[in-house]
């Protein structure tokens, strides 16, 4: 008794820290109502970390679908709306006239992005496919420079190395051109960009966004929360969506990775103007800016090809996941193939089944995953995940030659997706990412092709490697499945 009045402190903080943590996982249970999953994660980290859990629940689990973010006015919802509510009417009535069989066989899909992810389907369009940093980064500096009117650039990372530096120089001689140039970065992927130094650039005319930039320096509640798009608009007319950053690493200038294996696409046609859509809506998310549709000419004719393309965007803003609704509809409707390329494979249990399922009924099932730790907890997390899968029937490969960050799906050779996502909760759920669906056979033979490719680079992991693996690679995989739901 008389240690405890001497030293009150300690019993006062374990007490307080305990009432706390209770009451947090009394909301989780009761309130947040999170999947079984994640409420388990987070009750095991509250217990575990008694001290930290209760900081770590606060900057890490909010729920920021309650918040608009985005606020758009009547005008804009009803211009957006009209399109897709007509395009969902055609099809209902078979008035719809589809350009490629493809698409046509796949209106099952097209319309679940017109009702679920208000995705509308442009026929044309055509799309060059990029996997190598270095081709990737002169084709865009090559269209900068040639643009005359605007540029809007967003990417979740760009690092002031010579890549990222480059680019700006780039961008700075365009506005000092007098042309409307905007670039828009995440906050955290980006944090070595600041006004200092694109001290220039402003000064050339440039602007600059920075989303979800912390009110103070060193706490952010909105950490959790990444714009991961990777998305350029050239003159209304050109586009580019897909994997890339802009830093040394992304151009395998990096000793550590090697070569980068990514995939990005170039884009003409009215897709463009969805992408620039996505760009306004988080330019003013990150300015405060009125957004502006009227920059825009929804879905006027413009044509640059026959390609069919949806653009679908999600975001922890909605408690929608439309990008993971569409690439679970290609995976439960694909007959023969389904190849699938991924940094990050940690599906939540509903993707895992359906793969397992495609597996099971003689589908060939294929995932390439790198062989190289970028995460830790994430690479053992995958290693956990594919194993399930190799029981099933899958293969799984993981790719020697650098490090693999595409994020690719494409399912017998007849629809395949590409964009920001990988084939985790964490893009599923947390990240604002944005994804293009091809509806054409011809490209997705192309995406098929680069697969095999890869196979050639990679080593295939048999049910008798993964049984084999040592006792410590097991403990780190069944920590990391564990913590999967809130990595």
């Amino acid at each position: 008794m008389f240690l405890f009045d001497m030293h009150p402190w300690p019993w006062i903080l374990e007490i307080t820290f305990t009432v706390i943590n209770l009451i947090l996982a009394l909301i989780i249970i009761f309130i947040e109502r999170k999947n079984p999953d994640k409420t388990l994660a987070w009750i095991l980290v509250l217990f575990f970390l008694p001290v930290v859990g209760a900081l770590f629940y606060l900057i890490f689990a909010q729920n920021i679908s309650r918040r608009k973010i985005y606020k758009l006015d009547d005008k804009d919802v009803k211009i957006i709306r009209e399109s897709v509510n007509d395009q969902i009417y055609d099809i209902n009535n078979n008035k719809l006239e589809f350009s490629s069989k493809v698409a046509e066989l796949w209106r099952h899909m097209v319309k679940l992005n017109l009702v679920y992810g208000e995705s509308y389907l442009t026929q044309n369009n055509s799309i060059d496919m990029f996997t190598d940093g270095k081709v990737f980064f002169r084709r865009l500096i090559k269209d900068i420079n040639a643009a005359k009117y605007s540029i809007d650039v967003e990417f979740y990372i760009i690092r002031n190395d010579t890549v990222g530096k480059r680019l700006i120089k780039v961008l700075t001689e365009k506005a000092k051109e007098g042309l409307k140039v905007r670039m828009l970065v995440d906050a955290l992927g980006s944090r070595g960009i600041s006004d200092r130094v694109l001290k220039d650039y402003l000064e050339a005319g440039g602007e600059v966004g920075y989303f979800f930039k912390p009110k103070l320096k060193y706490l952010n509640f909105d950490i959790n929360y990444r714009n991961h798009r990777k998305i350029v608009v050239i003159d209304n007319r050109i586009g580019y969506i897909g994997g890339f950053n802009i830093a040394r690493e992304y151009l395998g200038l990096k000793k550590k990775f090697g070569y980068w294996r990514d995939t990005h696409l170039r884009m003409l046609g009215n897709s463009i103007q969805d992408l620039k859509a996505i760009f306004l809506m988080d330019w003013g998310v990150a300015t405060g800016e009125k957004i502006d549709f009227d920059e825009i000419d929804f879905y006027t004719s413009n044509p640059d090809g026959d390609t069919s393309v949806q653009v679908v965007m999600s975001g922890p803003d909605s408690q929608k996941e439309q990008i993971k609704r569409a690439m679970m509809r290609m995976i439960t409707f694909a007959g023969e193939k389904i190849y699938l390329q991924t940094p990050y494979f940690v599906p939540d249990k509903a993707m895992q089944e359906s793969l397992k399922m495609a597996a099971q009924s003689g589908v060939d099932v294929r995932i390439m995953i790198p062989s190289m730790p970028d995460h830790p907890f994430v690479y053992w997390a995958n290693y956990a995940y594919c194993g399930d899968l190799i029981k099933s029937g899958a293969r799984v490969y993981r790719y020697e030659n650098g490090f693999l960050h595409a994020k690719t799906l494409v399912v017998d050779g007849q629809v395949a997706t590409v964009g920001s996502a990988n084939f985790d909760v964490r893009s599923f759920r947390l990240n604002f990412e944005a994804n293009v669906f091809v509806y054409e056979e011809e490209f997705a033979r192309k995406m098929e092709k680069c697969f095999e490719e890869d196979m050639m680079l990679s080593t295939e992991v048999t049910v008798e490697d993964y049984e084999s693996r040592s006792n410590w690679i097991r403990v780190k995989e069944a920590v990391s499945v564990l913590l999967s739901d809130i990595l």
